[in-house]
């Protein structure tokens, strides 16, 4: 290398730390800004997660952004900024379906940030269950998978907890195989959540045929059945599941599909605020007569809204009862649509909305 160029680069080096200082100086300003608004705020129940306020400030950094820093990386950044004045303001306790280093956990982490307190719960029903007595302020539940369907027990717990939906996201699931083994063959079994090892199911015959599938609760409880039982064992789940546990990336993207997206919720114990609320969840119930339904969505049909999910589950203690579990594409808040509530809470036995929410992002959740 030249001597031009080396001086050149101490040049820009020095320019990166110049800018490096202005970012710490003006981050510092901010979170002091972040602190008063929270000393201001101490008193008050109103919450510390604002899923439209946040939305106002990555939209505005998008239109802002001049590059070449890509808006996904800005965003990535802005999380963790957000995340960070969250926490200086009042720390929120969040509940996942744990252990620490399941999907939910990730999806959590990569949405609300790493300054979130992450807290595991055993099963959805631990989270449903802290959220609505308010031993923590958010939920992260699995809702729907683009490949397999509903997580028709979240669906089911709305109907006997007291909580609302707050936020969306969508996180992308990428599975890798982990272990200690130096080679394939040395593998006997492999452990995995069931629904992991379906979705790497020809990926596993193909490429370990002799190897058991062992379902397990969790991609994390896998991955440290793996970290302690030497070659013969490997597991299947998130990238970051390696470093977590000392394992070893055997080989990565061994899902079949690779468009594999899960839906996710955060749920809060109080309607969300207002804001930009771009969709609508809700329960409802029909009266037990020929087109209850069909009234139902020719009132959503004139008056404008595009329903984007129905989904009907059994009531509890009522055979052949049904709920519906549905998504508006509207703020059902807004006065506009006053008439249509009414017209709904009419034409149903039971409905309630679950919440207002502006819609969610798509997350990278592959870990790499």
């Amino acid at each position: 290398m030249s001597t031009v160029n080396v001086e050149q680069l101490h040049m820009l080096r020095d320019k990166i730390d110049e800018i490096d200082a202005q970012l710490v100086a003006l981050l510092n300003a901010r979170a002091a800004v972040s602190v008063t608004v929270g000393a201001i705020k101490a008193d008050s129940t109103e919450p510390v997660f604002k899923p439209f306020r946040e939305k106002e400030v990555f939209d505005k950094l998008k239109t802002r952004n001049t590059g070449p820093m890509p808006d996904s990386h800005l965003e990535a950044i802005y999380r963790e900024i957000i995340s960070s004045s969250r926490r200086l303001q009042r720390p929120d306790r969040v509940v996942y379906l744990g252990p620490e280093g399941t999907f939910s956990y990730f999806a959590g982490l990569e949405y609300l940030g790493h300054q979130a307190d992450m807290v595991p719960k055993d099963d959805f029903e631990g989270v449903f269950k802290s959220v609505s007595l308010g031993e923590a302020e958010l939920g992260v539940i699995p809702l729907e998978n683009s490949l397999q369907g509903t997580v028709g027990q979240c669906v089911d717990l709305f109907l006997r907890y007291p909580v609302y939906v707050q936020a969306e996201l969508y996180f992308r699931v990428s599975h890798c195989l982990l272990g200690r083994a130096l080679s394939l063959g040395e593998i006997r079994e492999v452990h995995s959540h069931p629904k992991a090892l379906d979705q790497c199911g020809i990926w596993l015959k193909s490429n370990l045929s002799k190897a058991k599938p062992v379902p397990v609760e969790s991609t994390a409880a896998a991955a440290r059945k793996a970290a302690g039982a030497g070659a013969a064992i490997a597991a299947v789940g998130n990238a970051r599941l390696a470093e977590m546990f000392g394992l070893t990336i055997l080989a990565d993207r061994i899902e079949d599909l690779p468009d594999n997206w899960t839906r996710f919720l955060i749920i809060g114990p109080n309607p969300p605020g207002p804001g930009n609320r771009d969709k609508t969840s809700v329960l409802f119930s029909t009266p037990d007569k020929p087109g209850a339904l069909a009234h139902i969505l020719d009132i959503l049909a004139k008056g404008g809204i595009n329903l984007t999910k129905l989904e009907s589950r059994p009531q509890s203690g009522e055979r052949w009862k049904y709920v519906f579990f549905a998504d508006l594409q509207c703020d059902l808040g807004l006065t506009e649509y006053e008439t249509l509530l009414g017209q709904l809470k009419e034409a149903c036995q039971t409905f309630r909305v679950l919440g207002s929410y502006p819609a969610g992002p798509s997350l990278d959740g592959s870990g790499k």
